[in-house]
This record gives C-alpha cells, sequence and structure tokens, in this order.
C-alpha cells in the first residue's frame, strides 16, 4: 500500500507542486493549509510522513510539530524558505527529523522522504548489543565498544554520548541535544564539550577519523550517526 503523506502548505501552488512530485513517485499525498486544520487531519488519516510548513495561519509549524510529536514517532520534515540555522536546530528541538529549504530542490525532497520512511518503517530496537556492521558493535548493558571482537575502552561520558547518537542514528542530534542528555541543563551553550568528546569518541571508533564513516558532522546543527542497516 502506497505510503501517505500529509503536506502541510498554506501556499496552494507549492502544495500542488509537491504533491505532484510525491504522486509521480508512487505515494498518496495528502493535504491540510494551516497548522490546525493539519493536526485534525493528522488524526483522522494517520499519514505515514509529514511535511510540515513553518510560516501558516491560524498555528504554526513550530507548534504543529509539536502536537503531533506529543503523540506520535511519525517522520516529520519541516519545509521553510528561512534558512536561518537557529531555525533549524528549533524544528531538530521539538522532535522533527530533518528540515529542506525552500525553493525545494525535487531531487533532494524525494531522496529525504525516502530515507525519513525508511527510518520510520525500522526504528532502532534497545537491546543489549547493538551491531552497527560486521566491524563495530555496541554492549549497552557493558558499556562497550567492540571493534573487529576487541573491545575499546571508552570512558563513561564517551559511552553516554556514543548511545544518544545511536538511539537516534539516522537523525540529527543537535549540540543542544547532546549536551543535555550527556552533560545536563547547566551545560547547555558549552558547544565546545560536544566537539572535543565528537572527536575523541571517532579516534576510538572510526576505521579513518578525519574521514568519519559513523560520526558524522551536521554543519552548525549537531551530528548523525549513520542509519543502521535493517537486518
Amino acid at each position: 500500500m502506497p505510503a501517505k503523506i500529509l503536506i502541510v502548505e498554506d501556499d496552494k501552488i507549492v502544495a500542488e507542486f509537491l504533491g505532484d512530485l510525491l504522486q509521480d513517485e508512487g505515494y498518496t499525498p495528502i493535504f491540510a493549509h494551516d497548522g490546525l486544520e493539519a493536526f485534525q487531519v493528522f488524526q483522522r488519516q494517520c499519514p505515514d510522513l509529514v511535511v510540515l510548513d513553518i510560516v501558516m495561519p491560524r498555528m504554526d509549524g513550530w507548534e504543529t510539530c509539536r502536537r503531533i510529536r506529543d503523540i506520535s514517532n511519525v517522520p516529520i520534515i519541516m519545509l521553510s524558505g528561512r534558512t536561518d540555522e537557529l531555525d533549524k536546530v528549533r524544528g531538530l528541538e521539538l522532535g522533527a527529523d530533518d528540515y529542506v529549504s525552500k525553493p525545494v530542490p525535487p531531487f533532494e525532497f524525494v531522496a529525504r522522504i525516502r530515507a525519513a520512511l525508511r527510518r520510520g518503517a525500522h526504528p532502532l530496537v534497545v537491546e543489549d548489543i547493538i551491531r552497527v556492521d560486521d566491524r563495530l558493535a555496541i554492549h549497552r548493558a557493558r558499556g562497550e565498544a567492540i571493534i573487529d571482537g576487541q573491545v575499546v575502552n571508552l570512558s563513561a561520558i564517551e559511552f553516554k554520548l556514543l548511545i544518544c547518537l545511536l538511539d537516534n542514528a539516522g537523525r540529527i542530534s543537535t549540540h543542544q541535544s547532546l549536551l543535555s542528555q550527556v552533560w545536563g541543563w547547566d551545560c547547555i551553550g558549552q558547544n565546545g564539550y560536544v566537539k572535543v568528546y565528537i572527536h575523541q569518541l571517532r579516534k576510538k571508533i572510526e576505521p579513518d577519523p578525519r574521514n568519519p564513516c559513523y560520526i558524522l558532522t551536521e554543519r552548525g546543527l549537531g551530528y548523525r550517526f549513520q542509519a543502521l542497516p535493517v537486518s
């Protein structure tokens, strides 16, 4: 059955353009033209993914995202003509999975839709041993990283940071969310802590720390652990 995608966009021309793109890819688009209508449609239609504009009448994208996230883990892609990175961070902090700037690049948009749907269909299962790939495994209960069968010593902070990244594999973890989860709210704003420990973590688990394949930098936003393969 085709994935059902809710497009929340008050500009009808943009909404039709996105709907045509998705329909051409075999998805079923449904529409809402403001945040309040979107929340009502979401509850009735139960879409597989939400594309959510920020600036809208009656209820903006921020509040709509927060309300949807309160009741569902469905993937949300924020959409906006604003390019301020603080807007991107705010959306991610509210629970959005991704952020696309207008004008929307068609091929990139479709690729992000596919990636978000894959993550939504295969959420990370919390278990004692997380097998990232044939090389790297994480033993959650023991607080260990295992590379090619050998235990790698991680500090408590390094391991906690790694778990936070793993629990959000495929999604951006912002500096502020990592600081609050690993160091606590007293350290909010101390982005240097994250950078130092990410550097140390990469040296211990990456095949080539200068060209990381596990922990990727999302410039100005935070970090993304590569999405785990589906077994």
